[in-house]
């Protein structure tokens, strides 16, 4: 499986990076945390993780009050083992005020098979998202990318199920609660063209000159797109972008 992270260009932050030059993304270092079980979260994976975002720490625990203490560089990012969601409930408050900057996601092996029900991850304190550890390599490093730009991730069957025992409507285009569900399916075909550019790191200069529009036109495009997926910038739509391509695409294996 190919592991060479994206190249991309953020025009509005200004930050261009490059997954083997740390140099080249000018933003300060973040820790992605683990506060996992035995097992939940292979070597290989970690490895992966340092080499997608050399700008992030990887650090692991494996119990929730070593998460609440204070690390070399402000954390971005908390995964948590469902195993733990009890105990980082409890710890909530720690949590928060040691580390006011970060998302912390649950950790779920099989999405199938949920430790876990929607229904508990939405009422959480703490939670705001669920990583499937059943993804291939390439989309499961999209989501944690997904959430270091401060993004929310629920797996489909997640809230498919939720949306059943719920009795809501189940369609393409489903709203579910708070809206989580951001539907890529919403754009227009020309702004599926232009999000697809900027996933590969296009300039708005070079998008406008493609398809023969002025660069305003394509930035009035990209102001929809994050406005229609929720997203926060460019970047972030990018990612979801990258993720909705991989998850189309089968997993040879699930294994990691």
């Amino acid at each position: 499986m190919n592991m060479t992270p994206p190249a991309y260009k953020d025009e509005q932050d200004g930050l261009v990076a490059n997954g083997h030059d740390p140099e080249a993304r000018a933003e300060p270092r973040r820790v992605i945390l683990t506060a996992t079980t035995p097992g939940s979260i292979s070597e290989r994976l970690l490895h992966a993780l340092r080499l997608e975002f050399p700008w992030c720490d990887v650090e692991r625990v494996s119990r929730v009050d070593a998460a609440c203490t204070a690390f070399a560089h402000p954390v971005a990012l908390i995964l948590v083992d469902a195993q733990l969601m009890k105990a980082v409930e409890e710890a909530s408050a720690a949590l928060s005020r040691q580390h006011p900057q970060a998302i912390a996601a649950l950790i779920e092996v099989d999405d199938h098979k949920p430790v876990s029900s929607i229904n508990e991850v939405l009422a959480s304190r703490v939670i705001r998202g669920v990583l499937p550890m059943n993804l291939g390599l390439d989309a499961w490093l999209a989501v944690i990318r997904l959430m270091l730009c401060g993004g929310e991730y629920y797996p489909p069957r997640m809230l498919r199920a939720f949306a059943e025992r719920h009795s809501l409507p189940i369609g393409p285009r489903t709203r579910l609660p708070h809206g989580r569900e951001n539907d890529i399916t919403e754009l227009t075909a020309r702004e599926m063209q232009i999000l697809e550019m900027v996933s590969r790191g296009l300039q708005n200069k070079t998008i406008a000159a493609e398809f023969r529009l002025s660069e305003h036109t394509v930035k009035i495009h990209l102001h929809n797109i994050i406005s229609k997926l929720g997203a926060h910038n460019r970047t972030e739509a990018a990612a979801r972008f990258r993720y909705f391509q991989e998850r189309s695409v089968p997993s040879s294996s699930g294994e990691y």
